[in-house]
């Protein structure tokens, strides 16, 4: 049961066609249109992520990791996270798995591809500097 649903999820993941996209200098996949956002967006995020005020986590969103972040980078944050649940909510349609879980698979590879420096933090888990 859990190889059909691991090769479910990997063959929706891949027909959304993911491609790897720096939203913090190699972090985040790209994807469909569905997961269109602004320059103004990615460009807040990224600054954020380098500053250790935002982070990714184990639900496939970006979090804060620490402060107060202002009215603008709470709206990138909210844009983007958007965007991640209209291609997790299309995944799921297309393979039968939940939105959540294809949020933590994805998660698992961004984890993968956080930079040194950089803040993650894994599901049930703390902030991590990697």
């Amino acid at each position: 049961m859990k190889r059909n649903f691991t090769a479910r999820l990997a063959a929706g993941l891949a027909a959304i066609s993911f491609a790897a996209a720096p939203i913090a200098a190699s972090a985040l996949l790209a994807a469909t249109p569905a997961y269109a956002q602004s320059s103004t967006a990615k460009a807040a995020v990224d600054a954020a992520k380098a500053q250790g005020i935002v982070g990714e986590q184990g639900d496939g969103y970006l979090g804060v990791v620490s402060g107060a972040p202002d009215a603008a980078l709470k709206a990138a944050i909210a844009e983007i996270n958007a965007g991640r649940a209209k291609v997790y909510q299309s995944t799921a349609a297309s393979t039968g798995v939940t939105s959540q879980a294809a949020g933590e698979a994805t998660a698992k590879q961004l984890f993968a591809k956080v930079p040194g420096g950089q803040y993650y933090k894994p599901l049930g888990g703390n902030w991590t500097r990697k």
